[in-house]
């Protein structure tokens, strides 16, 4: 009995100790971001930098951690292994409304905090076979529609479909930028789709080093059809000069690069969040120049994935106009 009896003071001090030491487990966020030659790995470190700074005095870190994309990006955080991901809206729109590649398996919790920056269609063509100069020249051409299962070659085959044509109508190449690009050099590519942010340095080195290729225009009527398959596309003008030797604008369309969560995140802490992420644009701007086009004023724009309550809240007291499907089905529950 005495032995017990020392034991457990022995345990009871050593507890005391312990708690006077102050040893607070760090709580961890992780962000999905993609591949670490992307552009979403480091828009993504860069902002875990940014929370992590205004949540040291509580301990909390946020992480920026690299995967295949937007959709091995979906299965992070639907597996709980990613609290947040940047997607593209292309995916982040199909996943919420359960349609796409994701029929028969919506997810329903998924939220958005915002379009950070804009997803800019590039399809690349040699001069030789431009002929009206917007993207139906592809046609009968040898084409890279991006990497197989990435959401370069979702976004390409949904907008072929969009103008009528699909891979049967193309000699499909999956090529990577760098590689598109090269192949095209060396005469064994016709074109390919290059979407990202401007600019785009496979690009740049395209214009830079001289290659006869042009950027192709997309249509008024284009863009209808193609947001008649999946509406998150909008207008997106090239300015002239944004690539060596551009002497005029380019008529494209983006869509946008969304960052989401998950109806389970606190409310609070989202709002936090989207308000210190938006509010602290010249950081991000330093992080990677995508992040100039970060703004609240567009931040809704192309999005058709429900907003997380935290972000309604920072965009309905930033006074921006909130269209009635992006409230989050939680408020709309309150209000009824």
């Amino acid at each position: 009995m005495k032995g017990s009896k020392i034991f457990l003071f022995a345990v009871l001090i050593f507890t005391f100790v312990l708690s006077g030491c102050n040893f607070e487990k760090k709580e961890i966020y992780n962000i999905a971001t993609g591949t670490t030659g992307g552009t979403y790995y480091p828009i993504g470190v860069g902002m875990g930098q940014l929370w992590t700074e205004h949540y040291r005095d509580e301990n909390i870190k946020f992480n920026g951690q690299a995967s295949a994309g937007s959709v091995e990006n979906i299965d992070l955080l639907r597996n709980g292994e990613a609290d947040f991901a940047i997607l593209q809206g292309l995916l982040s729109t199909q996943a919420a409304e359960g349609s796409g590649i994701y029929e028969g398996n919506q997810y329903e919790e998924l939220r958005a905090v915002g379009m950070i920056w804009p997803n800019v269609e590039h399809f690349v063509l040699m001069e030789n076979f431009v002929e009206s100069g917007d993207i139906s020249d592809i046609d009968g051409r040898s084409f890279s529609v991006g990497p197989q299962a990435s959401g370069t070659e979702q976004s390409t085959v949904t907008m072929m479909e969009g103008i009528g044509l699909d891979k049967s109508d193309i000699r499909t190449e999956y090529l990577g930028y760098d590689d598109t690009i090269s192949s095209m050099r060396d005469g064994r590519l016709n074109g390919g789709s290059l979407p990202a942010g401007v600019p785009v340095s496979a690009i740049t080195d395209m214009y830079a080093s001289g290659l006869n290729a042009a950027i192709l225009d997309v249509t008024d009527e284009q863009m209808a059809d193609i947001n008649g398959i999946v509406n998150t596309w909008y207008r997106y003008t090239i300015e002239a000069g944004t690539y060596p030797r551009q002497e005029e604008d380019i008529e494209t369309i983006a869509q946008p690069n969304v960052l989401v969560t998950t109806s389970d995140m606190d409310e609070e802490l989202v709002y936090n969040l989207t308000k210190i992420l938006f509010e602290n644009r010249e950081y991000m701007i330093n992080i990677h120049n995508s992040a100039r086009e970060m703004q609240v004023e567009t931040a809704l724009e192309g999005l058709n994935t429900p907003l997380h309550p935290g972000t309604y809240r920072y965009f309905e007291e930033q006074g921006v106009e909130i269209e009635d499907h992006l409230k989050p089905e939680e408020l709309r529950e309150e209000g009824n």
